[in-house]
């Protein structure tokens, strides 16, 4: 496949599972979930969309559940937009990115904290 199309078709996923969660799954499990990415394979057989969770860590773990458990539903939908001959399969996971970049800049606080202190110290 083209890597063009691969990228819209990334895109218009994103845009449209976005929605679906803007407009709310019937789901009360499912809390505060934005799709930060997606990445279709080549042959557009299989999706996995990567959505940043808020909450709890319970929270998040159930938001994960419900969203894997809504994927059928969501692909269906999908189906109806996008008018290709397959379905992508879907799936959810979690993107940690977010987490991840909130532990390296308190990490880099405490460095500049114990800077200035050991600088007061001289």
């Amino acid at each position: 496949m083209s890597d063009v199309r691969v990228r819209k078709l990334q895109e218009f996923i994103k845009q449209e599972v976005s929605g679906m969660l803007m407009r709310g799954l019937k789901d009360p499990r499912i809390g505060f979930v934005t799709v930060t990415e997606v990445e279709v394979t080549g042959d557009l057989r299989q999706a996995t969309i990567y959505v940043s969770l808020f909450g709890k860590d319970e929270e998040k773990k159930a938001s994960l559940q419900a969203l894997r458990h809504a994927a059928g539903h969501i692909r269906s939908e999908l189906g109806k937009v996008l008018h290709l001959r397959y379905t992508p399969e879907i799936f959810f996971d979690a993107d940690t990115s977010l987490d991840y970049s909130m532990h390296i800049e308190s990490l880099l606080n405490d460095i500049k904290k114990d800077e200035a202190k050991h600088g007061d110290d001289k």
